[in-house]
């Protein structure tokens, strides 16, 4: 017996569970990547990944479910939209796999470190691309007019998140970890596939905004340096002038300029049209909305109007190209209000921790939640189960709602009084 309850505290326990976990976030990006292709196969192998370690040890994993409060109220009301969405069973079904993917986000930010997190990400996301070189190819868009590769998914786009997530997770791990050679080597390989991924799939979307996460990387890691009072003033004046600076910059020809370099006009093909025409859906059922994903459905006239002005014959995986226009048409400005709660909330809570702490955990999780806020107003990464945007968005949001201060003392001795070892505690604390 007790053999087993060292074992199962080995497991759940981050501070000794890393070579596990590392394994566990590769598998679970492979998995979550090619779940379209593979089918049921990889998606139960997903669940398989987390979902035992809640029967293993719940209590203990999860804890006090009070803060998560403003986590678990959009997939909550994702799945109460059954009851007045055209197809309820599509929406229930929907709403429950979201939710069912949160849990396993929950889990794995409470079982897994951010160290195995950005390491992870490095093993798994390079696998996904070696696999998409070895067997993607290239299609044309009629709305660009050019050939892109796409790799083995169904859009340059789908390919360019795991090439954003390939380089942004090397770069954490080269500038903002100390760790081996080998794991090293591993995030050099990661960021040059992630590297030449994005060249190749010529998506404008996922180069501009990994830029703009590693920029923001690297301003974490150098407002680290200094002291709390001196991050303080630094971010107070900086930023309004930063961003006076690029308002200034937008306005006078460089966003027309960027978009050229690209070879996108204005619209950012057909982007602007798609939204408009989502906010003009959505004001048509504005509290509430039509339904957790209960608008993209084949047989309803409008998306079949859309899909046939933007060349998707597949008549699937097609939304509007804007996070928050999307939550509006299928769950109004109540599910926008509680979506915008969980995306302000983690800005500004590791925002806060940057400037109290600094530490290297919070700076690799505002790199994850800066890359997926600024592809929010250009893509949907997070409103969908089994997408790797969902499981590191709120995986972030599940690591800012546990307390700085635990020290995992309920897991390693379940429910015992006794303190950890002086080493386990100093790197809790890091």
């Amino acid at each position: 017996m007790m053999a087993m309850r060292i074992n199962i505290n080995a497991m759940v326990s981050p501070m000794r569970n890393e070579r596990l976990a590392i394994v566990a976030i590769g598998l679970t990006t492979f998995f979550i990547a090619y779940a379209p292709i593979f089918g049921p196969v990889f998606i139960l192998g997903f669940y398989a990944l987390w979902f035992p370690l809640l029967f293993i040890g719940g209590r203990q994993i999860i804890g006090d479910p009070r803060p998560y409060y403003w986590i678990v109220a959009f997939p909550l009301l994702g799945c109460l939209s059954a009851a007045w969405s055209p197809v309820a069973d599509l929406s229930l079904r929907g709403g429950l796999q979201y939710a069912t993917t949160i849990v396993c986000a929950l889990t794995a930010s409470r079982v897994a470190s951010v160290r195995a997190l950005t390491a992870g990400l490095c093993i798994g996301s390079c696998a996904v691309l070696i696999y998409s070189l070895m067997f993607g190819q290239f299609s044309y868009d009629p709305l660009d007019g050019v050939y892109s590769f796409i790799g083995a998914f169904g859009s340059k786009n789908q390919l360019g998140i795991f090439a954003s997530l390939a380089v942004l997770a090397a770069f954490g791990v080269l500038f903002g970890m100390k760790t081996g050679p080998i794991l090293r080597i591993t995030a050099l390989a990661s960021g040059a596939f992630g590297a030449f991924s994005l060249y190749a799939a010529q998506s404008a979307t996922s180069t501009i905004t990994v830029a703009a996460a590693i920029a923001a990387t690297g301003g974490a890691l150098l407002l680290a340096k200094f002291s709390p009072r001196h991050r303080t003033i630094f971010v107070t004046t900086a930023v309004p002038a930063a961003l006076i600076g690029v308002v200034i910059a937008l306005s006078s020809g460089l966003y027309g300029a960027i978009l050229g370099v690209f070879g996108k006009d204005t619209t950012l093909t057909g982007r602007t049209y798609l939204w408009q025409r989502g906010i003009e859906i959505a004001h048509e059922q504005p509290v509430l909305g039509i339904g957790f994903q209960g608008f993209w459905v084949q047989g309803f006239s409008r998306p079949e109007v859309l899909w046939q002005q933007f060349y998707i014959g597949s008549r699937t995986g097609f939304h509007f190209h804007n996070t928050y226009i999307e939550t509006m048409v299928e769950l109004g400005y109540v599910g926008l209000l509680l979506l915008a709660a969980i995306m302000i909330g983690m800005m500004a809570g590791y925002i806060y921790r940057l400037l109290t702490a600094a530490r290297q955990n919070d700076v690799v999780l505002f790199s994850v939640v800066t890359l997926f806020l600024a592809r929010s107003f250009f893509e949907v990464d997070f409103l969908n189960q089994y997408t790797i945007g969902t499981f590191l968005v709120y995986y972030a949001a599940g690591a800012l709602a546990k307390p700085q201060a635990e020290t995992w003392v309920r897991t390693v001795n379940f429910g015992t009084s006794r303190p950890l070892p002086h080493q386990f505690q100093t790197r809790a604390r890091q």
